[in-house]
């Protein structure tokens, strides 16, 4: 099973203006956005789990948090900045915690919401074995 997980930096300009920091999501993502959502005043962890089918990109557009991400070695924590992404395939387990006050992430993802939740596994010992770890 092969698992997708990269860390990405915007490209930033700078002018008399302002700075910009943008994403060219055609050189990241290998599926069309269907969603967009953000997480912002999170005052504990997300709950961690991965997705059978959905792929994400996560934009920290302010402040900071610690995403939890298991690509298939075990749990690692990977700091994320303002200006920071991540691309998160299926089957990668992940969550975040220790948002700053400030923090906003922002999500793209490949699939429309699903309140069934048909597409998580939140159970992180049947994650494992899915994968075969």
């Amino acid at each position: 099973m092969d698992l997708v997980f990269k860390k990405l930096l915007a490209k930033t300009l700078q002018n008399d203006k302002a700075n910009y920091a943008f994403f060219e999501l055609k050189d990241y993502l290998d599926f069309e956005v269907k969603r967009m959502y953000y997480i912002n005043s999170c005052q504990k962890e997300t709950g961690e789990h991965c997705h059978k089918i959905e792929k994400e990109l996560f934009v920290m557009q302010t402040g900071q948090c610690v995403a939890v991400i298991d690509r298939g070695a075990g749990k690692e924590d990977v700091a994320l900045a303002t200006g920071d992404a991540i691309y998160i395939g299926n089957y990668v387990w992940h969550g975040f915690k220790n948002f700053s006050a400030d923090a906003m992430l922002l999500a793209l993802s490949s699939t429309n919401y699903n309140s069934d939740r048909s597409d998580y596994v939140e159970n992180y010992q049947e994650y494992l074995k899915i994968i075969n770890v």
